[in-house]
């Protein structure tokens, strides 16, 4: 989780340099022709790909796939695409956009060019301050002459030119609504975050539903104003209008009765599963835009219905989380028809249909978005009649609008061939060098285009997606009713493992070369080692005694995903489209929306019959005494190191609460272990873990949030994430040295790698496997992610893939033995002060590296010298610390990236530069309130 994101424009040339297995983009937008040769599946694994490397299947990305689109390919290095529209004519495309300072993009199909960009960076064609974006595309009038771009407070309205350009944008602005505050969500009003709209046949009203106010509105084309308002179902997505009734996806589902029970979406109770953690149904809203006063109707469908399509008395409904489409005969007002949408048959969860058209020649396109893949269906021409299955298409990474325009078919690719945009620049301040190279935030977008195949030429496509997925008929074999001898990690899901007690530490935003590249032995830069061996002594020494890991990959963007694929496997469409405003959630710890159908990696664990402790991860509310201080925590757990009572640290001044809205979460966490909170320090959560792992030992999956290297706290971002390594090396000692040590494995790997750069790419980042049974003292350079690291806690615990994604995945097989090695690991002392930086040291005395002396009073003045503030300076840095007390960076009230990043960023540059350097392109320091682009709102929550 997070608050102090690093999301940096890079001042260099906006595309890549040329580098050995690199991808390089020539211009604004780059067009490629993507090949069709299908490849046979396999069950092995990726091997030693890299990212941004192309291969047989095409680009490796970082999701376990690759890419080889068909037809043509057009690139964006202007963030990811949220959502498109098709001119009514087919000649141009428009795009939200998100990520970067761009939130609409224009494109002419004909000449496959970008034509107009609007946004708040330099060189934009039209200046918009706002860069929100809904979770849906914007909107054509008509005539063509309008275009509607939703925003989280309402729409901009342009005027479309012949040409493409946009004019005259006029803001459409759309109240909030007041509600009861809630001390857990901060919540007090909510806006509007409209979705997808539509026009009324003469051009007249625009009909947009409010998905952050569970309404629908009709709204005056010529004047801006609401002229009608009804109530509709949870969370309303998009509207189509079919005579004079308008139809509604509630993406939530129903409204909640007697008896139900719920979790909550953005100040509304949903229906949901409180094992799964998920919600339980899926409507359309009727609407007789006609009959004044007449009740809204509802029609049952799918979990998360999503995008709609009509075509004459048919209603094409993407059912996302069911992996469906409803087809609904509007005559009737009923559903005739589901349609499967889940090709591979060893899992039916996770393909995420987001987008559906009719072709003129009767096919059914549907875009299935985590398989980076267009289904086709011969529809027989009424909803009752079967439609027939044809295959697959591949596309770009995550495909989320389809169309045809011009006689072809047009496809948005949410993140376009992933991070290889414009490099970041990523500076940690003092201690540290500044990098330069691959990040998260290089986002891309695509378009891809071509004309519909023949039926056997989508045969020969369907071989190729298999293998861009890695699906194979034998990637989910079960234990038979023989079992096979335990290993390490078994073949089967079922068969034993040597290993019992599994342990999941999830940290904080670092690149593989932010934390390795000083180690020789792998593919490293040492000059992007911000935080080498002697900020992180214990990683380094875990990975010469237990392996370096040099080619895993974490597959999100930032901490709003990241702790979605490491807890689901997946990150769900849900949250992939929320990611232009990120109003509605950020991290979904407490968005039951956020949640897939088939649960969490650990009620996976618990139906397979493990048990399970959770230490504050995927934790929602702190409920953490106001007053506590880092320094209370950080003296308690010092205390606590040197023989004091652990009573200490359940002290009332300083004793969090924290709880989920997840049932099944709550039930196995301990609720004296924080959740992320940058103010409370690792090595207080280490002696939380301690104290119950003395006392009960483990479970069969042990799950624990270690935050500290997220930086951003009252430390500076070496010491915090010296704290972070520390805390690292003491749960492995204290585990190695246990009796449970002979059956344990412990995972360690960051939520997601966007606070670093790296030069493979941006996803690249540090894991460590530590147990008896890894490949001690070796480099591992097979290609791992997140997804592979899922699936082997899942193969070592017999529990079932949660998702397709999961499912295809390869466990890591290479990074085990069935021979242990039953050395323990002892901590390695922390070689930078753990109380660096802080203003007001701890009452238990300055971090000296037990060191004493003279030794030691050098050691105080160099933690001095990072916090100290020149007299002149002080009422600058007086202002910034006010500022921050508003920023919800702690506490119980902390939120997620809350803060803007163009203040945040200097904020913590003043901190670690002494408070007399300007921030990198500025020619002064600034006062918080006068930061260029301050007034601006963030994009990827930060606000």
């Amino acid at each position: 989780m997070q608050v102090t994101r690093r999301r940096r424009t890079s001042s260099g040339s906006a595309f890549l340099r040329r580098r050995p297995g690199r991808l390089v983009l020539v211009g604004v937008a780059a067009l490629a022709v993507a090949g069709s040769g299908a490849a046979d599946a396999s069950t092995v694994s990726l091997g030693q790909q890299q990212v941004g490397s192309t291969y047989a299947t095409g680009l490796q990305i970082s999701s376990d796939q690759s890419l080889k689109p068909l037809g043509q390919r057009l690139v964006t290095k202007y963030g990811k695409f949220m959502g498109s529209a098709v001119s009514p004519d087919g000649r141009f495309l428009a795009a939200s956009s998100a990520d970067s300072g761009v939130v609409l993009q224009v494109f002419d199909l004909a000449a496959q060019k970008p034509v107009w960009l609007v946004g708040s960076q330099p060189g934009v064609n039209t200046k918009l301050d706002d860069r929100t974006v809904g979770q849906e595309g914007p909107s054509f009038s008509p005539d063509g002459k309008q275009l509607w771009l939703p925003q989280a407070n309402g729409f901009t309205r342009f005027d479309v030119q012949v040409d493409g350009s946009l004019t005259r944008p006029t803001t459409i602005a759309l109240p909030t609504k007041p509600i009861t505050p809630d001390p857990n969500t901060q919540l007090s009003a909510l806006q509007a975050l409209p979705g997808k709209a539509t026009f009324s046949p003469d051009g007249t009203t625009v009909f947009a539903p409010l998905n952050g106010q569970n309404t629908v509105v009709a709204i005056d084309a010529a004047t801006g104003a609401v002229k009608r308002t009804w109530q509709v179902g949870i969370a309303p997505r998009a509207v189509v209008l079919v005579g004079t009734k308008l139809y509604v996806s509630n993406e939530g589902g129903r409204q909640a009765v007697a008896g139900d029970t719920t979790i909550e979406s953005y100040g509304t109770q949903v229906p949901a599963n409180a094992f799964k953690g998920t919600s339980t149904s899926g409507t359309l809203s009727v609407i007789d835009t006609a009959a004044a006063g007449s009740p809204v109707a509802a029609i049952r469908v799918g979990l998360h219905p999503t995008a709609m399509y009509a075509a004459g008395n048919a209603l094409f409904v993407t059912n996302t989380f069911n992996d469906t489409v409803s087809v609904v005969d509007t005559t009737l007002g009923k559903v005739v028809q589901t349609i499967a949408t889940r090709p591979w048959e060893s899992s039916n969860v996770g393909y995420s249909p987001t987008s559906v058209v009719l072709t003129r020649d009767g096919h059914l396109l549907v875009t299935l978005a985590r398989a980076n893949a267009v289904a086709v269906y011969r529809y027989g021409g009424t909803p009752q009649e079967p439609v027939s299955y044809l295959g697959l298409l591949p596309t770009d990474y995550f495909p989320a609008d389809i169309a045809e325009a011009g006689g072809q078919v047009v496809v948005t690719n949410t993140r376009g061939i992933d991070a290889r945009g414009p490099e970041q620049t990523i500076s940690k301040g003092f201690g540290t060098v500044s990098a330069t190279d691959h990040n998260t935030h290089s986002t891309t977008g695509s378009l891809t285009r071509f004309t519909l195949p023949t039926d056997a030429q989508i045969a020969a496509y369907t071989k190729t997606v298999f293998a861009q997925n890695g699906w194979t008929g034998s990637d989910v074999a079960k234990a038979g009713a023989t079992k096979a001898a335990p290993v390490a990690v078994p073949k089967k899901i079922g068969d034993p493992s040597k290993i019992k007690h599994v342990f999941l530490l999830v940290k904080e935003n670092r690149t593989y070369d932010q934390v390795y590249g000083d180690d020789t032995r792998g593919n490293g830069d040492p000059t992007l080692a911000q935080f080498g061996e002697k900020v992180t002594p214990n990683q380094h020494a875990l990975a010469r005694q237990f392996g370096l890991y040099d080619n895993f990959y974490d597959v999100g963007t930032n901490s709003a995903e990241g702790h979605n694929w490491v807890m689901q496997g997946d990150n769900p469409e849900y949250t992939e489209s929320s990611a232009g405003e990120y109003l509605r959630s950020y991290d979904t710890e407490n968005d039951v929306l956020g949640h897939q159908r088939s649960g969490f990696l650990w009620t996976a664990v618990q139906a397979a019959g493990g048990s399970v402790r959770n230490f504050g991860e995927f934790m929602a509310f702190e409920n953490k005494p106001e007053a506590a201080t880092w320094q209370q925590y950080y003296c308690a757990s010092q205390n606590v190191d040197k023989g004091g009572d652990p009573a200490q640290l359940t002290d009332p001044a300083i004793r969090v609460d924290d709880q989920s809205p997840i049932p099944s979460l709550n039930a196995v966490s301990n609720h004296d272990a924080p959740q992320f909170d940058t103010a409370i320090p690792d090595q207080y959560r280490f002696q939380i873990w301690k104290k119950e792992f003395a006392k009960r030992g483990p479970a069969s999956l042990n799950m624990m949030w270690l935050s500290s290297d997220h930086t951003g706290g009252p430390a500076d971002p070496r010491a915090q994430v010296a704290d972070g390594d520390l805390a690292v090396g003491k749960i492995v000692s204290a585990i190695s040295h246990s009796r449970y040590w002979k059956d344990s494995a412990i995972f360690v790997v960051e939520d997601d790698s966007q606070d670093g750069v790296d030069h493979v790419d941006g996803h690249r980042a540090p894991v460590q496997i530590i147990s008896p049974y890894a490949q001690h003292g070796k480099v591992d350079s097979t290609y791992y992610s997140q997804i592979t690291m899922v699936r082997t806690i899942e193969q070592i615990l017999g529990a079932a893939p949660l998702n397709q994604k999961v499912a295809a995945a390869t466990p890591m097989y290479g990074a085990f033995t069935d021979k242990p090695d039953l050395t323990p690991f002892t901590a390695v002392p922390n070689r930078v002060p753990l109380t660096e930086g802080l203003v007001t040291q701890p009452s238990c005395g300055t971090d000296t590296l037990g060191k004493k002396g003279a030794a030691a009073k050098k050691v105080r003045a160099e933690s001095e010298k990072a916090a100290a503030v020149p007299a002149a300076q002080q009422p600058l840095a007086k202002a910034w610390e006010q500022w921050s007390q508003s920023q919800h960076l702690t506490g119980n009230g902390a939120i997620p990236d809350y803060a803007h990043p163009e203040q945040l960023n200097r904020y913590t540059w003043y901190q670690t530069h002494g408070w007399v350097k300007p921030y990198p392109g500025d020619d002064k320091l600034y006062a918080p309130a006068d930061v260029p682009g301050a007034d601006i709102p963030g994009v990827d929550g930060d606000r």
